[in-house]
Formats: C-alpha cells, sequence, structure tokens
C-alpha cells in the first residue's frame, strides 16, 4: 500500500526536488479520482465559492463551508494530503479566532493541515496554530481574499519594492513555522528566488516552473468552465465539451424514446 502524503513527504520533496502535486476538489468523486490519478494533495480551497457555489469572489464563504467539503473529500482519500482552506474572516480578526477555526477545520472536517493568506503580520497566529498541532501552509502573492485591496486581480510582486517585501513575507512565515507556501501570480523570476531562499517548498499557481510544486483548481485543469482561461492556466482536458453533448444526447434519446431502451428495464 503506498505511504499517505504528509508534510514530512514535501519537506522530502524539497530536499529530492521532485515536483509536488496538488489540485483542488470538494466533493467525493474528484477526490477518489484524483487520488488514484497520483495526486499527492488535494486542497479544499475557498475557490469552491467561485466554482460550485457561483459566487464572484471568495469572500462570502464560511468556515462551515469549508467543512462541510473537506468532509467529503476525506471520507472518499486515504493517501492524498488534504489541506482545508481558511475562509475569509476565519483567522485575521484574532489569534484566538485563527486557533479556534483551525482546530475545527481539523476535528470537523478531518483535514490534516489548513492554508491561511497573508505575509509577516500573520506570524503570530501560525506559530500559536504550529504550537498546538495544526500544520500551517502560507500563500502569498495574488491573495484572494485581499482582492479588493488589491484593486482586482493582477501580478503581484513586480517592483523591486514589492518583491522585496514578498521574499521579506516568505522568510517570516517560515520562520513562524509553516510547512510550505502557495506562491499565486508572481513573475517566475522572483518565484524562483523566494524558492531557493526558502528550506521549505513552495507550491506555484502562475508562478512559473522554479516552485516545488504547482496546484491548480481542479476544475479549471478539466476545461469543466471552458470560458475561463487565464494565462497561467492549461485545461488538460475538454470536460465541459464533453458534458455538454453527453447532456444533449440524453435530451435527444428520451425525447425520442430511444432511452430507456429494453435493456434499461425490468421484466415483470
Amino acid at each position: 500500500m503506498t505511504r499517505p502524503v504528509t508534510i514530512k513527504t514535501f519537506q522530502n520533496r524539497r530536499l529530492s526536488g521532485e515536483p509536488i502535486t496538488m489540485l483542488t476538489a470538494y466533493d467525493v468523486l474528484f477526490a477518489r479520482l484524483f487520488e488514484e490519478a497520483g495526486v499527492d494533495s488535494i486542497l479544499v480551497g475557498d475557490s469552491l465559492g467561485n466554482v460550485v457555489q457561483g459566487l464572484s469572489t471568495t469572500l462570502p464563504v464560511t468556515v462551515d463551508d469549508i467543512i462541510y467539503h473537506c468532509r467529503a473529500v476525506t471520507r472518499a482519500t486515504s493517501r492524498v494530503h488534504v489541506v482545508a482552506d481558511m475562509p475569509f474572516g476565519s483567522y485575521g480578526v484574532s489569534v484566538e479566532e485563527g486557533v479556534r477555526n483551525g482546530v475545527r477545520l481539523m476535528k470537523e472536517g478531518g483535514a490534516h493541515a489548513v492554508k491561511l493568506e497573508g505575509g509577516a503580520e500573520m506570524a503570530p497566529t501560525i506559530r500559536a496554530l504550529v504550537t498546538i498541532g495544526v500544520p500551517v501552509m502560507g500563500h502569498l502573492g495574488l491573495t484572494p481574499q485581499s482582492v479588493h485591496a488589491f484593486g482586482g486581480f493582477g501580478v503581484q510582486g513586480r517592483s523591486d519594492a514589492a518583491a522585496q517585501r514578498m521574499l521579506d513575507d516568505a522568510l517570516a512565515l517560515q520562520d513562524a513555522g509553516v510547512y510550505a507556501i502557495v506562491l499565486e501570480m508572481v513573475p517566475h523570476t522572483l518565484a524562483a528566488r523566494i524558492t531557493e531562499a526558502l528550506a521549505i517548498p513552495t507550491i506555484g499557481i502562475g508562478a512559473g516552473n522554479a516552485t516545488s510544486g504547482q496546484v491548480l483548481v481542479g476544475y479549471d485543469m478539466l476545461g469543466l468552465n471552458d470560458g475561463f482561461k487565464p494565462r497561467f492556466l492549461k485545461h488538460f482536458a475538454q470536460l465541459a465539451t464533453t458534458v455538454r453533448e453527453a447532456a444533449a444526447t440524453y435530451v435527444a434519446e428520451v425525447g425520442t424514446r430511444q432511452y430507456p431502451a429494453p435493456e434499461h428495464s425490468f421484466e415483470d
């Protein structure tokens, strides 16, 4: 039996140079399929607000939402490392609130770790979580929970000053105890520089090929939303077309009474 992926696996991959693979999933079927495909880690991301709930931002997603979907993912998997996003408002208000919600995500959701956004200002919360046994993944660059503060979605760290701040933040997160850091929509040269400076792995999304691993939203990777195609995203399948065609065929066959055929029916 293949050994479960843990935070030690992440560190070993950082040392060996073998890339880490991560996808988001929110339900039993996709979680099981991704594990069977050999994905190392599943992020139960607050991106579910966009791709499952139809929201324009991740901000309304709640801790209870993440717990609900995390339970589904952990029921379906036994090997992958499951990380639960800490949604907006669940950790930035106070250290105590962050610790309480981090514990809930592990205790009630079954997550193996939590992920939170932000730089050095998050160090006290990270230290408090790590101290009580909650592994923490950091997230720098484009942090979607700060979309309004950024004035929209865009590449972060392009100026020398911004790049230095991000590097300093990465070092501060490492010092606070995170076991990995997501770098989102960061120039590839800066992502490489941060990766080189850290002793922990980096997971890139729109951050080039020099990070320790990559993460994508599972639905995006599968091409289920074929109208969404930012520069960093590759559609590894075109499932939107497949689903539409299958549904249209179903509608047509039901309409002409081709389905259900005798082989789909029961005898007396």
